[in-house]
């Protein structure tokens, strides 16, 4: 049974939130430490068994056949064992190119680890190039470590991108330096809109920055134009005078949802079809293939035809 909606829409990403904590506490994700707290009594409550989460990538491998699959949480570096995750998500779903989102903090210790384990991408959440700017949004200290998390990446041979989210009055200062940080080391930056998710929903105005904004600071030191969005991608993409691409993750400003092909699967069995969604639907090890087309419809039919919504779920529980 094909599984697509009048949009002419399937799911050919999965996205699998692997741990639903953090060991930053960023502005834009949680509104304290006391939310991180409440998720890891969860987490060691409910969280799936690693052979029992891996049951359900595979079927759901099975019944769409993903093109990528991408490891977020949370911080999925927290994630024990996700050397042997890695492996074998490759081998039961014959993907090569398994890709992983994190804040960067452990990387550099674990990026071994994660290089013999046959991971292949990584992007890395870096939100500002000043100590105290950073401070100020994850709510730790230790920028350097972070850095050096990049360069032990980027010597390694992973294909590296930084992730940065802009809030008004926050960090719209670090965008020209965190460019520069990014293009000096030949890695792909992309900057994103404020998202309206967890405890910002209906409140991110005050420190919504936009596209627009974003694109005027770059062009104050440098000249570019726009290339074609590729289909089914998630960002804007532009590319200097000299061939340096950036791109911008535009939820607000630039919707995606129109041809958005990914699927979110998290640590306690729960899909869901939409970041605009906060309704999980719960797989059970034992889905008969009826049942799991009846499941994979529904979530798809949670996904917004035209704009993105944000919901109250938090991203540390349906990851990025």
């Amino acid at each position: 049974m094909a599984i697509t909606d009048t949009y002419g829409r399937s799911f050919k990403t999965l996205r699998i939130s692997i741990i639903n904590t953090c060991n930053l506490a960023c502005l834009y994700c949680v509104a304290d430490d006391n939310e991180l707290k409440e998720n890891r009594q969860f987490l060691k409550e409910n969280a799936l068994p690693q052979e029992v989460l891996m049951h359900l990538v595979k079927l759901l491998h099975d019944k769409l056949s993903f093109e990528n699959i991408r490891l977020t949480g949370g911080e999925p570096l927290l994630y024990r064992n996700i050397g042997s995750l890695i492996k074998n998500i490759k081998t039961q779903t014959a993907i090569n190119d398994i890709k992983l989102t994190t804040n960067g903090y452990l990387l550099e210790g674990m990026a071994d680890v994660l290089k013999e384990s046959g991971l292949s991408h990584i992007n890395i959440s870096l939100d500002a190039m000043n100590e105290d700017v950073f401070q100020k949004i994850s709510r730790r200290k230790k920028l350097g470590r972070i850095l050096k998390g990049i360069d032990k990446a980027v010597e390694l041979g992973f294909q590296v991108k930084i992730n940065s989210v802009i809030m008004k009055g926050i960090n719209e200062t670090e965008i020209l330096p965190l460019f520069d940080y990014a293009k000096s080391r030949e890695i792909s930056i992309r900057y994103l809109e404020l998202m309206n998710m967890g405890y910002l929903f209906d409140h991110k105005d005050d420190r919504f920055y936009p596209q627009e904004y974003i694109l005027n600071t770059i062009n104050k030191k440098y000249e570019f134009y726009q290339l074609e969005r590729k289909a089914h991608a998630t960002a804007n993409e532009w590319i200097t005078d000299d061939g340096y691409i950036f791109g911008i993750i535009a939820n607000e400003s630039a919707p995606f949802c129109s041809d958005c092909d990914r699927l979110r699967l998290d640590n306690f069995g729960n899909i869901y079809g939409c970041l605009s969604s906060n309704l999980p639907i719960h797989l059970d090890e034992n889905e008969s293939s009826g049942s799991l087309d009846q499941k994979l419809i529904q979530a798809l039919s949670h996904k917004q035809p035209a704009k993105f919504m944000g919901s109250n779920l938090s991203m540390l529980s349906i990851g990025g």
